[in-house]
C-alpha cells in the first residue's frame, strides 16, 4: 500500500477542496483525490451563498474570489399561476457579500485550488477515482483506486465525493424521497433580464438562472419520467418550455436535440451515521440535498469548515481523532435535518402537488404576503443566504 498522507480527502468538489485548503492551511499533510481530469463538469451546482463568501472573507480571499467571472443575485421572483411574486431579498443581510454569486463551479474550484496550492502540505491528484476503502484491524486506513492502487491515510480519510460515494455502501442511508427529476439546459439570452426566476404552472415548473449571456434553465417533471419525456421528442419539450417562459422567445433554433437536456435525478437523503473509525463523510456523501434553494454546495462547505475547526489542530498534534468524528456529525446534523425538512415540505406540498395538478392552483398564502410587504422578504433571504448554524473559520493557520 502506498503511504501517501496523514489526511486523504476523497473528492475534489466544493466540500473536498474547501476541506483540503483548510487542513493544509493548518499544516496537516493533506492529499485530495479527484476522479476527473479537470473541473469542467457542466451543470454542477454553482450558487455561492453569502454564508460561503463570509468564510472566504475570513480567509482574506474575498476580493480574489469576486474577481472571477460571476453574476450577482439579490432577489428572487416566482411566477405562480400566471402572476409574478417577489419572494426573497438578500440586500439587507449584515455580511460582506449580501447576494448570491452565480459562478461556474470550475471557476470556484480553480479558485480554491489556487489558494490551496500556496500551502506546502497540500497535494491534489487528478484522475484518481476511489472504488472503496481499505480497512486494517477494524479501522479505515486508506482507499482503493479504480486503477488498482491502494493509498494509505496515516491519520484519517474524509469522504467528500458526493451521493455516489463508496461510503454509502458502508454506512446506513435514510431516504426521504423526491417527487421530481430535472432536465438542465442552456438558452442564449435574447433579451435582458437578471436574477433568479421560477415559473410554477399546473404540470410544469421551470427555473431560469441568469448566467450573463445565457439562461441556465431547469425543467422540473415527475420522478422517473425522463425517458417518457425524451420519447415525446424535442419539439414537444420545446413547446412546454416556450409556453411556460415565453420571454425566452422562439427556441426552434436553440433546442434541437434531446441530448441537450442533462438529467439530474433528484435525491433527498442522509447517512444515519457519518463516521466509523478512520473515516468521516461530509457534504453530499453524508447528505444528498434537493436543488431547492441551491443550498447543497453551501451546506457541504459548512461541513468542511466544521470538520477543520474540530479536527485540524488534533491531527497536526498527532492525536487520535476517532473520538472527535461524532462531534463533527452532531455539529452539522441539526442544520442538515432542518434544511432537509424544509425541502421535503416544499417538494411534497408545493412541487409534487403542482406537477400532478390539472388546474391552476391557489398560490400559497406566503407568496402574496411576501410580494406585498417587502420587509418580509428579508426572512427567506436570510434563511437561504446565511442558513442555519453557519460556521466561521477557527482552524489554525501556519506560515510554513
Amino acid at each position: 500500500m502506498q503511504d501517501a498522507a496523514d489526511l486523504v480527502i476523497v473528492g475534489g468538489g466544493p466540500a473536498g477542496m474547501r476541506a483540503g485548503l483548510l487542513f493544509a492551511r493548518a499544516g496537516v499533510d493533506t492529499l485530495v483525490l479527484e476522479k476527473h481530469r479537470d473541473f469542467l463538469c457542466d451543470f454542477r451546482g454553482d450558487t455561492v451563498h453569502p454564508s460561503t463568501m463570509e468564510i472566504i472573507d475570513e480567509l482574506g480571499l474575498l476580493d480574489a474570489f469576486l474577481a472571477r467571472p460571476h453574476q450577482r443575485v439579490s432577489e428572487a421572483t416566482v411566477r405562480f399561476g400566471g402572476r409574478d411574486y417577489r419572494i426573497g431579498d438578500l440586500r439587507q443581510l449584515d455580511t460582506p457579500s449580501p447576494f448570491i454569486a452565480m459562478m461556474p463551479q470550475w471557476e470556484f474550484l480553480d479558485f480554491l485550488l489556487g489558494a490551496a496550492c500556496h500551502c506546502p502540505s497540500f497535494t491534489l491528484e487528478r484522475e484518481a477515482e476511489v472504488a472503496g476503502f481499505e480497512e486494517e484491524g477494524g479501522r479505515v486506513g486508506g482507499v482503493r483506486l479504480r486503477d488498482g492502487r491502494r493509498i494509505r491515510a496515516r491519520r484519517l480519510v474524509i469522504a467528500a465525493d458526493g451521493r455516489g460515494s463508496a461510503v454509502r455502501r458502508m454506512l446506513p442511508v435514510r431516504t426521504l424521497g423526491a417527487p421530481m427529476d430535472i432536465f438542465w439546459f442552456r438558452v442564449p439570452k435574447a433579451l435582458g433580464g437578471d436574477g433568479l426566476r421560477g415559473v410554477f404552472d399546473p404540470g410544469r415548473i421551470l427555473v431560469l438562472i441568469n448566467r450573463g449571456d445565457y439562461w441556465q434553465c431547469a425543467l422540473i417533471f415527475p420522478k422517473g419520467q425522463a425517458e417518457a419525456l425524451r420519447a415525446r421528442g424535442i419539439k414537444a419539450i420545446r413547446g412546454e418550455i416556450e409556453a411556460g417562459a415565453p420571454e425566452l422567445g422562439d427556441l426552434s433554433a436553440v433546442l434541437t436535440d434531446t441530448a441537450q437536456l442533462h438529467l439530474l435525478a433528484v435525491a433527498l437523503d442522509r447517512l444515519e451515521r457519518w463516521s466509523r473509525p478512520g473515516l468521516l463523510a461530509i457534504g453530499d456523501a453524508a447528505h444528498a440535498m434537493s436543488p431547492i434553494g441551491g443550498i447543497g454546495i453551501n451546506l457541504a462547505i459548512q461541513d468542511a469548515v466544521a470538520a477543520a475547526n474540530i479536527l485540524a489542530a488534533p491531527l497536526l498534534a498527532g492525536r487520535d481523532v476517532d473520538t472527535l468524528l461524532k462531534p463533527v456529525e452532531r455539529r452539522r446534523l441539526l442544520p442538515t435535518r432542518l434544511v432537509q425538512a424544509g425541502q421535503k415540505f416544499a417538494q411534497d406540498r408545493v412541487i409534487g402537488a403542482l406537477l400532478t395538478a390539472d388546474r391552476p392552483p391557489t398560490p400559497p398564502l406566503a407568496l402574496p404576503l411576501l410580494d406585498r410587504f417587502p420587509p418580509l422578504r428579508r426572512l427567506p433571504g436570510r434563511m437561504i443566504g446565511l442558513g442555519i448554524r453557519r460556521e466561521h473559520v477557527r482552524s489554525p493557520a501556519t506560515s510554513a
